[in-house]
């Protein structure tokens, strides 16, 4: 049984990694998971300089998920460079690292910096505010995603992922600005858009008022949006949204995703991602399916 997948020439032993934001860059769940076993750790979003993130409370509970707004709080691409890729490479597990900015230049400043780490991909989170432009997050606007994409491949050695947010009016219009732009594969979906009112104080439950919803009650819409955009691109599709187990996880390989990737799940089950791995395999012994290229796509109409 063949459960290795291919993204951009680079083979991953299996189709499961995380999700940025959700694991941290690996350390702080490496005493639950054998990092060994999952296809890639997908690290927090690293930026040119440190950030603070939002102000507090940054996160709340919603039916069937969460609201986060966090911000993108991290330390910057030169600690993640001196303390994290040095623990990742301890693992037998590929490295993707995603890469926040608030101009086109910021991407552009980390994109170089990696470019000589021994790390394996680069998931470029396009959901971020472009501070030129007014606040719009960059992937709302299909010509910005292919312009920030062509910018980000002269600047990248590494392939490079474009997380697609699914705050726009077509994916499909968003996934093919990507690959006009170079990407050499997608990520979708980034979390939705949500509010949450605290009726005894009628306060915001989120300081910043608006955050990103994940978790279960989105992975409808994100295997749509999968399904749409792996119909309409040639480049490869990393699944997310929602993922609770394998039988989810095998929804978005069927809609067309070669990957999928784990987020919220992490924070109820923290060994959630092995098992993932082990469902899937068991899955297909039970369907007599050799390699895992036969699922990707195979939804039957």
């Amino acid at each position: 049984m063949n459960m290795k997948v291919n993204i951009a020439g680079v083979e991953f032993q299996n189709p499961v990694m995380t999700a940025s934001g959700t694991f941290g860059s690996g350390a702080e769940y490496s005493e639950f998971v054998n990092l060994n076993k999952l296809g890639a750790v997908v690290t927090k979003g690293v930026s040119s300089e440190p950030w603070e993130g939002n102000p507090t409370p940054r996160v709340a509970e919603t039916y069937g998920g969460m609201l986060n707004a966090i911000g993108l709080q991290n330390p910057g691409v030169n600690v993640f460079i001196e303390r994290d890729i040095p623990f990742l490479k301890k693992y037998d597990t590929k490295i993707i690292v995603n890469v926040c900015g608030k101009t086109i230049g910021q991407y552009c400043e980390v994109a170089e910096r990696l470019a000589d780490q021994p790390v394996d991909l680069l998931e470029i989170n396009i959901s971020c505010p472009n501070v030129k432009e007014g606040g719009i997050a960059f992937g709302q606007d299909p010509k910005m995603v292919e312009e920030i994409t062509k910018e980000i491949k002269r600047h990248a050695k590494q392939p490079v992922i474009m997380k697609l947010s699914p705050n726009v009016g077509n994916i499909v219009t968003t996934a093919k600005a990507a690959e006009e732009g170079g990407a050499d594969a997608l990520s979708l979906i980034n979390t939705l858009t949500g509010m949450k009112i605290d009726v005894h104080n009628r306060r915001f439950a989120l300081a910043n008022k608006t955050g990103g919803l994940s978790g279960p009650a989105i992975m409808p819409v994100a295997v749509n949006m999968v399904y749409q955009a792996a119909s309409a691109v040639k480049i490869p599709i990393i699944g997310m949204g929602g993922i609770m187990n394998a039988e989810d996880a095998i929804e978005f390989l069927l809609a067309g995703a070669t990957a999928v990737a784990i987020g919220t799940a992490n924070f109820t089950n923290p060994h959630v991602t092995e098992e993932i791995v082990e469902g899937i395999a068991e899955y297909m012994a039970e369907q007599q399916i050799k390699d895992i290229s036969e699922l990707v796509g195979a939804v039957r109409g």
